[in-house]
């Protein structure tokens, strides 16, 4: 598990690093964890089950194929968007059109440096595909993501991550599904 938490630090510094340059900023990225957990154990990392969050999908095709989920709660999304749009903390408290894209393309990019990063280290192709997002109960959302991608895995890879920007913590879920032969095939290309 040290060497797949590694590779996951390893994968979101990238992301951090193509965050900062587009934002202009600093941003610090860090992996406290990273755990196989059963769905159910999953959907209470968002805290209670009816609390909203924004759930941002992203299919992976290639040697891998599978699903690459962001989890934010409410407050580290709208969190996300102030920083994003160079606002005061706490200006947002709705997602519109331009905040749910906004959110979407962090997802993206995050994403997207996360593969490109593991590709890179293990030599298998991945690429991620167009990203969606859904804004509700947790539950909710990650079961939408689980049954619309046709997954049906009982153990979900979750990587904690906390973006850090001057101070300001925003607190996420990164989880990362694929099939068991694709997750040993992961595993072979690491060790």
């Amino acid at each position: 598990m040290d060497i797949l938490k590694e590779t996951c630090n390893i994968g979101l510094g990238h992301a951090s690093t193509a965050l900062a340059k587009i934002l202009g900023k600093k941003i610090n990225m860090t992996v406290p964890q990273a755990l196989f957990l059963p769905l159910e154990e999953a959907i209470s990392l968002g805290g209670e089950p009816e609390n909203a969050v924004a759930c941002i999908n992203l299919p992976i095709s290639g040697e891998i194929s599978g699903l690459v989920i962001f989890i934010f709660d409410a407050r580290s999304t709208f969190r996300l968007i102030d920083l994003m749009m160079v606002l005061p903390e706490g200006s947002t408290q709705i997602l519109d059109e331009m905040s749910k894209s906004l959110v979407k393309e962090v997802g993206n990019i995050l994403a997207g440096s996360f593969i490109g990063a593991i590709s890179n280290f293990t030599g298998l192709k991945m690429c991620t595909n167009v990203p969606e997002l859904a804004f509700d109960m947790i539950a909710a959302t990650l079961s939408s993501a689980l049954i619309l991608h046709n997954f049906a895995e009982d153990q979900l890879l979750v990587i904690e991550t906390v973006l850090t920007e001057s101070q300001k913590e925003i607190k996420g879920y990164f989880f990362f599904l694929t099939s068991p032969e694709d997750l040993e095939k992961l595993f072979a290309a690491l060790f």
